[in-house]
């Protein structure tokens, strides 16, 4: 039976995509696990050896589609987009909500678990950092090459000091930087 396994990257930052990525593995690759269990050397070498020995889908939601939208939406239309694009008899997504999708199995820590997920696991992640090192360049202030968006105490001191950028999901609120009521 043909398995699918899909995860996603860039669920919980305060800044850029969400990312998601549908994988169909064609063979065995060696030292597949959890993308945050592995170097970063390590993800980008299975990185080139998972696009040319698989079938996949690699989904992305800006900062800007995410405050539209919400994030559960997101998540929804991206399942829903892979489970479309690639042909499996068997869809497995890391966590433990189909957000609503039809024809869809989902098992926690199956990224650390079942191939197909950590392969779909080191997709999101790669592609992910990487544009989060590109936008870096255009906001060196924020340092998103170190933090690659997440709520970090530099992060939130950046955003203190210089304010919100176009890549940041306004939507996410952290208490940090709500105006305090004494």
């Amino acid at each position: 039976m043909k398995l699918c396994g899909i995860d996603e990257a860039g669920r919980g930052p305060l800044a850029g995509p969400l990312v998601m990525a549908g994988v169909i593995l064609h063979q065995h690759i060696e030292g597949l696990n959890d993308s945050k269990k592995l170097s970063e050397k390590k993800r980008e070498l299975l990185f080139d050896i998972i696009l040319q020995h698989s079938a996949h889908k690699i989904v992305r939601f800006s900062a800007d589609q995410i405050d539209e939208l919400g994030l559960s939406a997101c998540l929804k239309m991206g399942l829903e987009e892979i489970l479309f694009v690639l042909d499996a008899e068997d869809f497995l997504f890391d966590g433990n909500s189909t957000f609503g999708v039809n024809g869809l199995r989902t098992m926690v820590k199956a990224d650390a678990l079942i191939p197909e997920v950590s392969a779909a696991s080191i997709l999101a992640k790669v592609t992910r950092d990487r544009e989060m090192v590109k936008l870096s360049a255009n906001y060196p202030q924020y340092q998103f090459d170190a933090h690659k968006g997440y709520g970090t105490f530099a992060h939130v001191e950046a955003i203190q000091k210089h304010g919100y950028c176009e890549i940041h999901r306004k939507s996410f609120k952290l208490k940090a930087l709500q105006p305090s009521l004494f």
